[in-house]
């Protein structure tokens, strides 16, 4: 396999070393091929919001195997699953379900520019969409990691009607809709930004480009495929109190199986065939067994006070990362939103993705290799973020504040 892995991030390029080979999970905790324990922090890069292996959800599933794996056709776990999703986002009022979030924002775009007829879209440096050729421009996640600018083999042709922006940049946006009259078809973000490190959205830039999009009739798109389901029930846009036209989900939604999802307003999601011209398939698209485990997921975090411990847990963590930093007299910026968190090596704050790649990677490499060796996986990147569950216990949080502690000693 190239690189040893199935996906560039998995890699430990820039961390240094070969990367840790799982055999299984459970909770909290990844064991290696070795039986090393390792409390685990990327939870499959965002889906095991309940814990690995959550007992409800493996009883779900093997209820769902004895039915088939796959049916080709539709099935009432589809409806479920949409209703579910429908009453949670405010955005959604109809939802396609796909097998990736890459699937998602791909379609999602096709989407965009068939409703509003135009072929330019907005896009931030340092988001990642997916690795569908037209997103790969100033992408984020293992492009940023890897450190490269885009991607061989993407033709310009392809990417000449993607325009950026930095991050948190208002102005930046308003320029490019000026220079583009009646071209953009939309601006499409992470509502809280993951793949460029853990960077939130300053007051009023979510606000400000609602307004923006519907001044100059374009459509605004949150991806949501990380943030979803995970820094509050009804994603970021719940959160913040700003809803786009369109939306894209994945990760919790597929509770730890491949799954992807779009949606949005009815008259827009009724261009999509059958119902509309603007076509799009999937062999595997609304698999049962993705349907049963985000069903379940979903049924687990309705239940009271979830979101409330996700987001004690993450703080009282990233807390305790920082005040463990500045006891070593280490720089340090970091913060979480419900149970998404992250931190930076530098004085901060962290505003776009130029300020996340000031940050010093080299002695994040260093301390990713001495919490691994103290029994703690953190992505193998400086730009990705990190998450907390609901197995993730109180001795779990001290454990890791204490691996922390002795790191930072370790390293200075």
């Amino acid at each position: 396999m190239p690189g040893g892995v199935s996906s560039p991030v998995r890699a430990f390029r820039s961390v240094g070393g070969q990367p840790i080979v799982f055999d299984r999970v459970k909770g909290a905790y990844a064991w290696d091929v070795d039986g090393n324990r390792f409390i685990d922090y990327i939870g499959s890069w965002g889906p095991a919001i309940c814990g690995h292996a959550h007992p409800e959800v493996i009883a779900a599933l093997q209820e769902a195997l004895e039915k088939g794996t796959s049916f080709g056709a539709p099935c009432e776990l589809e409806n479920q699953l949409a209703e579910m999703v429908i009453d949670a986002v405010p955005s959604v009022e109809m939802v396609r379900f796909v097998n990736s979030g890459t699937e998602a924002c791909m379609s999602v775009l096709r989407l965009m520019r068939a409703y509003t007829g135009r072929d330019k879209l907005i896009k931030f440096e340092g988001c990642y969409h997916g690795h569908a050729d037209m997103f790969l421009v100033k992408a984020g996640s293992g492009v940023a990691t890897l450190g490269l600018p885009d991607s061989p083999g993407v033709p310009r042709s392809t990417t000449s009607n993607t325009l950026t922006a930095p991050y948190n940049d208002l102005e930046a946006v308003k320029e490019l809709f000026a220079e583009n009259p009646d071209a953009i078809s939309g601006v499409i973000l992470e509502p809280i930004v993951g793949n460029a490190g853990f960077i939130t959205p300053e007051p009023g830039f979510l606000e400000g480009l609602r307004e923006l999009t519907q001044e100059h009739g374009a459509l605004l798109v949150f991806d949501e495929v990380m943030s979803g389901f995970r820094v509050s029930y009804g994603g970021a846009q719940a959160r913040f109190g700003v809803t786009p036209d369109l939306t894209t989900m994945g990760k919790v939604i597929g509770g730890g199986l491949p799954v992807g999802a779009y949606g949005g307003k009815a008259e827009i999601m009724e261009m999509v065939a059958p119902a509309g011209p603007m076509y799009q398939a999937g062999t595997l698209s609304g698999n049962p067994l993705a349907m049963t485990a985000g069903i379940k997921t979903l049924e687990v975090l309705k239940q009271e006070g979830t979101y409330e411990r996700l987001e004690t847990t993450t703080q009282r963590l990233i807390g305790g990362i920082i005040e463990a930093a500045k006891e070593a007299e280490v720089p340090i910026t970091g913060s979480s939103i419900g149970a998404m968190f992250g931190f930076f090596f530098c004085e901060g704050p962290v505003r776009n993705f130029e300020d996340a790649k000031a940050a010093n990677t080299e002695l994040f490499g260093k301390m990713h290799r001495a919490m691994l060796e103290r029994g703690i996986y953190l992505a193998p990147s400086a730009f990705e973020a990190g998450f907390t569950s609901l197995a993730h216990s109180e001795a779990d949080i001290e454990a890791t504040l204490q691996a922390f502690r002795d790191s930072f000693a370790a390293v200075s």
